[in-house]
């Protein structure tokens, strides 16, 4: 990949703006074969002493990087706005087809800016394209600030150390813009697994008869799992009187989400799957009789659910909010 850079210290959101139609004209005018991307917008919101970290995992997300990604990154003390654009290409080789040109802009601003974080990106982002909000960091005034321009909000309830915050804050944003919960994704690979363990005819049944859900996951990963079992209940229509037992059960494994879980029933049946190398290892018992099987690929890892998170930000799963809304009573 091919860059052009620009950058100025004590700014302001206008020159930045001017700086990328000038980087654009520059570059359309000397490869008329580039093209700007232009699908999504990407506002960060982080603490400054984190930006490297932040920005080496925005580069990690593969192919579905956002078309022009603004990283702003608080700093104690800061009262003037320093930014650097870059503008990322590969040009196409063998005298056909187009290259795609992605834009990157670096601010580094204040406290004070927060407060009117909405005049400073507002004039650097596409009008007319989907504009999607991430703040691992908090920083919630901005967020009440930018509500009213952004269509998604990226978010991870598992950052919280207690699951109840984290679902509640969910569910009320999910009131203003369309929510791509990290922790909801680090389950997708389970759902897929355990919806498709039941999908034969002859199984359909056995849905009914579970009585008992245990959900292993990492110990700091505490939403995943809750997330996990909302889904169960809101797909088999589980009331506060018909549920299954859920239990929950922490161990020590050192990537965020979950280590397996299992579904049985009080009639000799179970079906566990956990993590394994390559994949996940299933496990059914049916009476006496017991079958092992790996299930290769079935997760992304986390190095993936960041770039996952901004591809969902272009599509709509409406099994979150239901699921969400379950888990949430399971919390109380």
């Amino acid at each position: 990949m091919s860059e052009d850079v620009w950058s100025e210290r004590d700014t302001s959101p206008d020159a930045i703006a001017d700086a990328l139609r000038g980087l654009l004209h520059e570059r359309h005018s000397a490869n008329e074969t580039l093209a700007p991307a232009r699908v999504l917008n990407l506002v960060v919101i982080v603490d400054r002493e984190w930006k490297g970290e932040i920005a080496n995992r925005l580069a990690r997300v593969g192919r579905y990087h956002a078309s022009r990604t603004v990283l702003c990154a608080v700093e104690e003390g800061r009262t003037s706005l320093d930014a650097r654009a870059v503008m990322s290409y590969e040009e196409p080789t063998g005298g056909g087809g187009l290259g795609v040109m992605l834009e990157r802009v670096e601010i580094d601003m204040g406290p004070e800016h927060l407060e009117r974080i909405d005049t400073v990106v507002d004039p650097i982002l596409w009008s007319e394209l989907p504009t999607v909000l991430w703040t691992p960091h908090g920083h919630e005034a901005a967020v009440d600030t930018l509500l009213g321009m952004i269509d998604v909000l990226l978010l991870d309830s598992d950052d919280v150390l207690e699951p109840e915050p984290g679902l509640e804050r969910a569910s009320r944003l999910l009131q203003s813009a369309y929510v791509v919960d990290l922790a909801w994704l680090r389950t997708t690979p389970w759902r897929e697994r355990l919806a498709a363990s039941f999908d034969l005819p002859d199984r359909l049944s056995m849905l009914t008869r579970i009585t008992r859900v245990a959900i292993r996951h990492q110990e700091s990963s505490s939403t995943s799992p809750l997330l996990l079992a909302g889904w169960l209940a809101s797909r088999l229509g589980w009331d506060s009187g018909a549920a299954a037992e859920i239990a929950l059960e922490p161990v020590a494994q050192e990537a965020p989400g979950l280590a397996g879980v299992t579904v049985s029933s009080d009639d000799s049946f179970s079906l566990s799957l956990d993590r394994a190398s390559g994949g996940l290892c299933a496990r059914e018992r049916l009476g006496d009789t017991e079958h092992v099987w790996r299930v290769l690929g079935a997760s992304r890892g986390e190095g993936g659910i960041l770039g996952e998170g901004v591809r969902q930000a272009l599509l709509r799963d409406p099994t979150y909010g239901p699921a969400l809304d379950a888990a949430s009573g399971f919390c109380g």
